[in-house]
């Protein structure tokens, strides 16, 4: 399975972006997934997830600002992005439910929030 994230740059505080990722090579469909954020020297952490039924959660720190969803058709997951902070600031990697065994990482998109 391949996992290609992409849609982070720099913005300022406030500021908005749309993450999206491409999953290839996976029934999409079927598969709770999620985005996670590891900031600088600090572990992986969840930020949203989505059910294969449609149903999503996000962690507390960006309830209000970021919306997850998905596309099954175009295998794509959607994470949108508003009012950011700086404490948001870093790479954003797409997965399945970890609790399933994640797939392979990849490489992420690049986050960075500027007071």
């Amino acid at each position: 399975v391949q996992l290609q994230a992409s849609g982070g740059g720099s913005v300022q505080a406030g500021g908005s972006l749309r993450l999206s990722c491409h999953v290839v090579g996976a029934n999409f469909r079927i598969y709770n997934v999620a985005w996670y954020r590891q900031a600088p020297g600090e572990q992986r952490v969840l930020v949203a997830g989505i059910s294969s039924g449609g149903n999503t959660n996000v962690a507390d720190s960006v309830k209000g600002r970021f919306t997850i969803s998905r596309d099954n058709v175009r295998r794509k997951l959607y994470l949108q992005m508003n009012d950011l902070k700086p404490e948001d600031t870093g790479v954003y990697y797409c997965n399945r439910d970890l609790d399933a065994g994640p797939w392979s990482w990849g490489k992420g998109t690049l986050v960075t929030v500027s007071s």
